[in-house]
């Protein structure tokens, strides 16, 4: 075999294709000894082979650009060759997903069912859910994958009556299909439905074995519905791991510290933290923030200082954590202190949620003056959690005009939100002051605003 040949690069290009510089070789090799006379074929699949090793090395951009050089070449694109091409797309939203579509009915391609499945998964992740839906509809006997991708789809783009719809009548289910399905649940704050979905899923004749997307999910669902027989089934979510001998992942422990400590089952959130052997930064801020949230405010710091001392870096959620934990422990100085190191020293822009945590931070340290001049010098208009945690401390300390004048705030923000207008009734009540307790009360009924029922629920260990 000559070297330099079609075949011999094909050979080398096969044998090296995850080696990054051994690519980088064959790529000027292929563009400075291939011949013009090689058979179109064999330059195609040299081509087609060296998009997918650019993809492979994580270059999905070399890949488009391994392919322009493939059409001023003249070598024919074939239905090989747009899969791993439009998956280069995804990594590069500059280039138009219609320029690879029409790409792809120029070279006669549009009919091959991985291609077309390939565009409705590029279509459905750059939220052009249109465009996707009308390749799907053309797609005669959809499989699995081109359903999971439509589903997914319709799940980004919040339709979850076409993504459930979808789902029903697929023939077929496998285990992305009923994720993405929990997922879209979790997304839209139906936790509830979520864990419907997944113990349908659990109980199915086709047992379909849930993968670390699911365990994700329905943890997430079981910690939002913590207050309502959440934990029993994030327990046994829990038990159904440890006895199936499942790797535990950073994302299932994280999202298993999260519940525990939201629960208020601290110890077992520590002992899950101890037990996993990879731990990200998304895996601190969860025990942090649960030592926080359960009166351990001194040890989430001490965390803190570790995690750093580990080298991972803090980011927006790991300075809530420790912001709410300086709240929480009226360490007012030392909150101040990291609230403006954020920027300079870990290049963390602080957002609302940060600013809610500081104004806590001195409201319940009875620092109401200057809460309300930090409040005033914030780069943006406070929301309703900003003024809520101001409105909060109001009533601890009894500022009461100071509490009436954020209140009338917050009922511009949010005029419809009935526990605004109770919590202000009930300061005025406190206060006697029964006729702007009854004013408040009367403009509740006047906009029409019920307050929700409450209710309590025990649940047995």
């Amino acid at each position: 075999m000559p070297p330099h040949s079609s075949e011999f690069l094909l050979q080398l290009l096969q044998r090296f294709i995850k080696n990054s510089n051994q690519i980088k070789q064959m790529h000027a090799l292929i563009i400075t000894h291939t011949p013009q006379h090689s058979e179109n074929y064999k330059l195609t699949l040299l081509y087609n082979t060296l998009i997918r090793a650019y993809l492979n090395i994580n270059q999905p951009h070399k890949s488009l650009l391994v392919f322009t050089r493939m059409l001023s070449r003249q070598a024919h694109p074939n239905a090989l060759t747009f899969p791993s091409l439009i998956k280069a797309a995804l990594f590069s939203p500059s280039l138009s997903s219609l320029t690879l579509h029409s790409q792809a009915i120029k070279c006669g391609v549009l009919a091959d069912p991985f291609v077309r499945t390939s565009l409705v998964k590029l279509y459905s992740q750059m939220d052009y859910l249109c465009n996707a839906r009308l390749v799907f509809d053309e797609i005669p006997s959809p499989c699995i994958v081109a359903c999971n991708a439509m589903i997914d789809g319709y799940v980004k783009n919040g339709d979850m009556d076409s993504a459930i719809l979808l789902f029903e009548n697929m023939l077929k289910r496998d285990v992305v299909s009923w994720t993405s399905i929990i997922t879209g649940f979790v997304r839209n704050g139906c936790f509830g439905e979520a864990i419907c979905v997944f113990k349908n899923m659990m109980g199915n004749v086709n047992l379909v074995r849930p993968n670390e997307a699911t365990y994700v999910s329905v943890l997430s669902s079981c910690a939002g519905l913590v207050n309502e027989g959440g934990l029993y089934l994030g327990k046994q979510v829990h038990g159904y791991i440890l006895r199936n001998e499942i790797v535990l992942s950073v994302f299932m422990g994280t999202a298993l510290i999260d519940l525990y400590g939201k629960a208020g089952c601290l110890e077992r959130a520590i002992r899950v933290f101890k037990l996993m052997v990879i731990k990200d930064v998304c895996t601190w801020n969860a025990m942090i923030s649960s030592l926080a949230s359960n009166s351990r405010e001194k040890e989430a710091l001490v965390m803190f200082d570790e995690m750093k001392e580990k080298g991972l870096r803090a980011n927006e959620i790991t300075f809530v954590a420790v912001l709410t934990a300086c709240a929480r422990a009226q360490l007012v100085e030392l909150g101040l202190e990291l609230f403006h190191s954020m920027l300079g020293k870990f290049e963390v822009v602080p957002i609302m949620e940060h600013y809610g945590c500081v104004v806590d931070l001195l409201g319940r340290a009875g620092l109401l003056s200057e809460a309300k001049e930090f409040i005033r010098s914030m780069p943006f208009e406070p929301d309703a959690s900003v003024l809520g945690a101001l409105l909060g401390a109001c009533k601890i300390h009894g500022a009461v005009d100071l509490c009436h004048e954020v209140g009338r705030r917050l009922l511009e923000l949010q005029p419809k939100h009935c526990g605004r207008y109770v919590v202000l009734s009930n300061i005025h009540a406190g206060l006697e002051r029964w006729n702007h307790a009854t004013d408040l009360r009367k403009a509740m009924v006047e906009a029409g605003i019920r307050k929700i029922p409450a209710y309590s629920l025990i649940e047995a260990s």
